[in-house]
C-alpha cells in the first residue's frame, strides 16, 4: 500500500538542511543579471541612491570601495556599476563560491562584463585582510539583529544567515575596517535598531525607510 505524505513531509523535503552547508548555498540565488539586481543596474537611481551617498559617491567624486561582508554582493555590483573600483570579501566558502560562479556568468553579459571587471571577490576573515589593503571607503554589512516583528525575512536572507552565522565579531570588523579606511566607514544598519555597542557615534547618517547607513569619517591621507 502507496504511504500517504503529508504536507509537513514534503515541505521537510524540499527545505535545505542547516546541518548541510552545501545544500543551503546550492538554494542561494545570486544573479547579478536578471531579477532585481539586473533591474536596478538598468533603472535605478545612480548616484542619488541611499548607500552612494553614504559611501561618499558624488560627481567628479568615485572612490575605491571594499565591502568587507559580501555576502549575495548586491551593493558591491551597484557600486561598481557606478565606476567604483570594489574588492568583495567573504568568509564563508560556500558563499564565495556562489558569488564566483555567478560573477564568472555576469562576466559573459555584456552589459554587466564591464561592471564584474572592476570588481575583485576574495575569500578569507575581513579583519585579516582589510589591513592589507587601502581602500578609501570600507562597507560593513554585518548580520543584523533578530527582527522583532512577525514580518518573514526574505527566503534568501535566511539562507545566507544559516551559512554565516551571526557575526559575533562584527564590533571587532568595524574596528579594523576604522583602521584601514581613508575617507570613511560605512554600516549598513536596521533603521530602528539601536547603535552597535562598543561603537563611537556616527559622523552622520543618511536613514532611509528600513535600513540606515551610520558613516564614520576617518579623514586619512
Amino acid at each position: 500500500m502507496r504511504r500517504q505524505i503529508s504536507a509537513a513531509d514534503r515541505s521537510r523535503a524540499l527545505t535545505p538542511d542547516p546541518a548541510n552547508p552545501a545544500e543551503l548555498a546550492d538554494e542561494l540565488t545570486i544573479d547579478f543579471v536578471g531579477g532585481a539586481v539586473g533591474h536596478r543596474h538598468r533603472f535605478g537611481g545612480g548616484r542619488g541612491q541611499d548607500l552612494p551617498r553614504a559611501a561618499g559617491f558624488a560627481k567628479g567624486v568615485t572612490p575605491s570601495v571594499v565591502d568587507a561582508t559580501a555576502g549575495l554582493g548586491r551593493d558591491a555590483f551597484l557600486l561598481a556599476s557606478l565606476g567604483a573600483e570594489v574588492t568583495l570579501i567573504e568568509r564563508s566558502p560556500y558563499v564565495h563560491a556562489r558569488l564566483a560562479a555567478a560573477l564568472q556568468a555576469a562576466a559573459e553579459d555584456p552589459a554587466a562584463a564591464p561592471v564584474v571587471a572592476r570588481m575583485t571577490l576574495l575569500q578569507g576573515d575581513a579583519r585579516l585582510l582589510l589591513p592589507t589593503l587601502s581602500p578609501d571607503v570600507v562597507i560593513v554589512d554585518p548580520m543584523h539583529p533578530e527582527r522583532t516583528s512577525t514580518a518573514l525575512v526574505k527566503k534568501d536572507m535566511r539562507l545566507l544567515r544559516d551559512l554565516v552565522g551571526t557575526d559575533p565579531d562584527q564590533l571587532e570588523l568595524m574596528q579594523a575596517a576604522l583602521a584601514v579606511a581613508r575617507k570613511r566607514v560605512v554600516l549598513k544598519w536596521p533603521r530602528k535598531a539601536p547603535s552597535m555597542p562598543g561603537l563611537p557615534a556616527p559622523s552622520h547618517q543618511i536613514v532611509g525607510k528600513t535600513l540606515r547607513y551610520d558613516v564614520f569619517m576617518t579623514h586619512r591621507t
